[in-house]
């Protein structure tokens, strides 16, 4: 067995507790919503912005029923128009016909998150197309930090804020202010992949992480548009897990008309999963509300469906069991046909198997049907249904003694 270190990367426990929640519900709602458009020029006029039968509890309560872990609103997108009251601009909520521009939608999430128990992050575009100061890095500075700090201090405990990089491509925001700020006030909260992030873009925009993708890193792309990689502040840890980002309407990240038929299908959603989760990072899933404030009922019965699928196929599981060491055997009490495998490692320890097999026996050998590198968090194995009794993990090289948390076998038929 090969030692590779003496010293591994492990997680905070703010990362293990982030890790451990592998599915996240994005929500994409502004101004773009009302304009049928991605990307606003911020010119468009807050008078648009009325979603008449807005229910933040009818989001939240999807998230939760497909088994989601935590919410993530775009509290300001590229567009500079600010979904809460802002005083900073007078793009916002505010100055809209939405509840006589009394309404507050980050107040509106944060309370529903709050009433069905699952984490709530916000989604803060440092690009800002819409505020005169953008185009002085000082004067534009401290207006974002101080869109922040009303967000970072205004709606309880934020399980992340996630900076977008788009239209950023070259830019330096002042990153060691905005750092303190979120230390000071959500320490708590994930930091995506700017300035000194704890949690890292998995690099493209289709929810698939690549295979083996490790949890340590030191640099990221910034955005789609960038063909370098994002350097990041002295202080990001080496742990920094990776996050899979996907809209549930193929290529949209904002509502648009007649566009049903854009709708990924079951099947697409769980590739997505087995390729996300399944190899160990997060999953962060776009379901986006109409115009009139409400997700639509296709997007809600796919998403539901989707999180039914996951529970069924992984809920109740054959047999399971952890341990430590290079070899470890789960016997069943009969012959049982299997055809999933999850392994976990106890990643409080680090990061620690580097290659591994697992076989099964069938009479009296013991066939290889897995042949793989990273475990981490979470590896996810199918193969074709066999029927067997014995099942064996044999890690072939680690750095330091592998840690196994979970060891599980599925029959998802």
């Amino acid at each position: 067995m090969a030692n590779l270190s003496s010293s591994l990367s492990v997680p905070t426990e703010q990362q293990r507790r982030w890790q451990d929640l592998e599915l996240g519900m994005f929500c994409h709602f502004g101004m773009n919503t009302f304009c049928d458009q991605e990307w606003g020029d911020g010119n468009d006029s807050p008078s648009l912005f009325n979603p008449a039968q807005l229910d933040a509890r009818q989001w939240v309560r999807t998230a939760k029923a497909a088994g989601f872990r935590y919410f993530v609103l775009t509290a300001k997108h590229h567009d500079g128009f600010c979904l809460w009251p802002t005083a900073t601009t007078d793009y916002s909520v505010a100055s809209s016909p939405w509840r006589e521009g009394k309404g507050d939608i980050v107040r509106d999430c944060a309370d529903a998150c709050l009433e069905e128990g699952i984490g709530f992050g916000l989604y803060l575009s440092p690009w800002d197309r819409h505020e005169p100061c953008y185009s002085d890095p000082d004067a534009y500075d401290l207006f974002y930090a101080s869109q922040l700090e009303e967000l970072l201090t205004g709606y309880g405990p934020l399980v992340e804020i996630w900076f977008d990089g788009a239209g950023s491509e070259g830019r330096e925001y002042d990153w060691k202010r905005i750092m303190n700020l979120i230390k000071q006030h959500q320490p708590d909260a994930m930091v995506f992949n700017m300035g000194a992030p704890t949690i890292r873009w998995v690099g493209n925009e289709d929810g698939l992480a690549p295979y083996p993708c490790w949890n340590t890193a030191e640099s990221a792309r910034v955005s789609m548009f960038s063909e370098g990689d994002l350097k990041w502040l002295p202080e990001t840890p080496r742990w920094v897990p990776a996050e899979c980002d996907v809209p549930i309407r193929k290529d949209r990240w904002f509502w648009h008309p007649e566009e049903e038929h854009l709708l990924l299908s079951l099947e697409q959603l769980m590739d997505i999963y087995y390729r996300s989760v399944g190899h160990g990072a997060t999953l962060l899933l776009n379901v986006t509300p109409d115009n009139r404030g409400l997700m639509p009922e296709a997007d809600v019965n796919r998403v539901i469906s989707f999180g039914n699928e996951v529970r069924r196929r992984f809920d109740h599981p054959l047999a399971e069991l952890f341990g430590e060491g290079e070899v470890i055997e789960l016997v069943l009490p009969r012959k049982l046909i299997i055809d999933h495998i999850i392994t976990m490692e106890d990643i409080a320890y680090g990061e620690r198997v580097r290659d591994y097999k697992i076989e099964v026996q069938a009479g009296n050998e013991w066939i290889e049907m897995i042949r793989g590198s990273a475990i981490g968090h979470k590896k996810i194995d199918v193969f074709q249904p066999i029927s067997t009794d014995r099942i064996r993990l044999t890690v072939l090289e680690s750095v330091e003694r592998p840690i196994i948390k979970r060891f599980a076998v599925f029959n998802s038929h």
